[in-house]
């Protein structure tokens, strides 16, 4: 009985994945096809280093993707743990 718990545990775990990574790429094309006329660029400052002038959008939509995606991925690991 704890091997079919298990194996619902997992497959649950991997559907949650499957679902917030197809969902967050197709943000993430939105995001791309939204900022084909975005004028307003700017550097990002990174440690040592600076980017490339990128548009203010994708930066925003970038760091919401990449914030919830990694949100998806904690939640799910700490709610299998349980």
């Amino acid at each position: 009985m704890k091997t079919y718990n298990l194996f619902i545990e997992i497959t649950t775990y991997m559907k949650n994945l499957i679902v917030s990574t197809i969902f967050n790429f197709c943000l993430f094309i939105l995001l791309m096809v939204g900022i084909q006329n975005s004028s307003n660029k700017r550097k990002v400052n990174l440690l040592m280093n600076e980017t490339i002038d990128l548009p203010i959008s994708f930066i925003i939509g970038s760091s919401f993707i990449l914030g919830s995606l990694t949100g998806s991925f904690l939640s799910s690991n700490l709610l299998s743990k349980d």
